[in-house]
């Protein structure tokens, strides 16, 4: 009988027995007055593809340099696989860093620019191009081995670096705004060919990034950093469908955020009181009491938008279609309510509808109680 995996194996996070990989434990790091990271404290394990996701200037980058050995702790403490990282300089941890910039040797075969790092520890000559070799067959650059840095495309460039910093082995590959360079398509092809690569070779990936886009289709999870701080850790749905806060509402995609007060709470109903919308029937949620400060968070998507009051509906409002997009899979909708208010809602396009609800159209907009998240910070 086939083995089949648990969830727990697949995912070790959720289980308290698994061994972190990594562990970073109240890392800060300050230059001068200012502090780029403050706090953190981070478990990644072996196998994951753990995205760090934020604004510029979030301390992101910072955090990653530490993991590096570039920068070192103000205070606190790095364990890569059991091991403090204290006194280990760069060249002696487990890891290698990809930079954004890529800096390949332009004056080197894109084959040199892979073996570099192996004939420069005093490997066999032709050990180290076997090696970069069975590299390039990975990212599928094997043909182009003998061709220079600016003879090869965005892409392209962005892969022979992917290959240079795999092909010493390391435990932990971190890599820096990796596909910031590419244009849209490209990067969305990337960001699979680098799950595939990952997968197939086991290695442990940071990838440090402000797109959340791309952070929510590459990562196993995703830590989003604010001022120095991570604010939520999670799996991508869960980021998405469960965030902790407003600002990660508002930072993960799209979101309609609304302030109001809870109102009533009963064993199977609770009501917000809402400046914008009015009261919202909504499941109840522990530890919520009535007269307590919150926020209704909805994604576009869980808005319905019809041109007839939808039978039975609890959360449901009138208004005006003032904008509109059009995107192929779906359309978006602003709708503006009589009192002012914009609901931002979105529809899949899977049927060939003949007639589309449109510009200035009177329509009603409504959402499931489970379609709301609330928010108290």
């Amino acid at each position: 009988m086939a083995h089949t995996a648990s969830a727990c194996e697949l995912k070790p996070w959720r289980t308290e027995q698994s061994r972190p990989f990594i562990s970073v434990k109240g890392v800060t790091k300050q230059f001068g007055d200012f502090t780029a990271v403050s706090a953190v404290d981070l478990d990644i394990f072996k196998g994951e593809l753990f995205c760090l996701l934020g604004e510029s200037g979030c301390g992101k980058s910072t955090l990653l340099r530490m993991l590096a050995g570039f920068e070192h702790p103000t205070r606190g403490s790095i364990l890569i696989d059991g091991e403090d990282m204290a006194r280990v300089p760069p060249d002696r941890r487990p890891t290698n860093m990809m930079f954004q910039s890529y800096a390949l040797f332009p004056h080197m075969s894109v084959e040199k620019n892979v073996a570099y790092g192996l004939l420069r520890e005093g490997m066999r000559k032709a050990d180290a191009y076997a090696r970069a070799n069975e590299m390039l067959r990975m990212v599928k650059l094997e043909k182009l081995a003998r061709r220079k840095p600016d003879q090869l495309s965005g892409g392209q460039r962005q892969r022979v670096a992917l290959a240079r910093a795999l092909v010493k082995k390391p435990k932990l590959l971190l890599l820096d705004e990796p596909l910031g360079a590419l244009d849209k398509k490209l990067r969305e092809e990337t960001q699979f060919e680098l799950i595939k690569i990952q997968e197939t070779l086991g290695v442990t990936f940071i990838v440090v990034t402000h797109d959340q886009d791309e952070a929510m289709t590459l990562a196993t999870r995703i830590g989003v950093m604010r001022d120095g701080v991570i604010v939520q850790i999670g799996e991508p749905r869960e980021i998405y469908e469960t965030p902790n806060s407003r600002f990660v509402a508002d930072f993960i995609g799209t979101v309609n955020l609304f302030e109001g007060q809870v109102d009533a709470v009963a064993p199977d109903m609770m009501r917000i009181e809402t400046a914008d919308l009015g009261p919202v029937l909504l499941p109840p949620v522990a530890g919520l009491t009535r007269g307590q400060h919150v926020w209704g968070a909805v994604r576009p998507e869980r808005f319905t938008i019809t041109r007839a009051r939808p039978e039975q509906a609890r959360n449901a409002w009138q208004g005006v279609v003032e904008e509109m997009g059009y995107i192929g899979h779906m359309s978006q909708y602003r709708v503006r309510l009589p009192n002012g208010v914009l609901i931002r809602t979105s529809q899949s396009n899977r049927l060939r509808d003949e007639d589309p609800i449109s510009w200035d159209e009177q329509v009603w907009v409504s959402v499931q109680p489970v379609a709301f998240r609330v928010l108290t910070q």
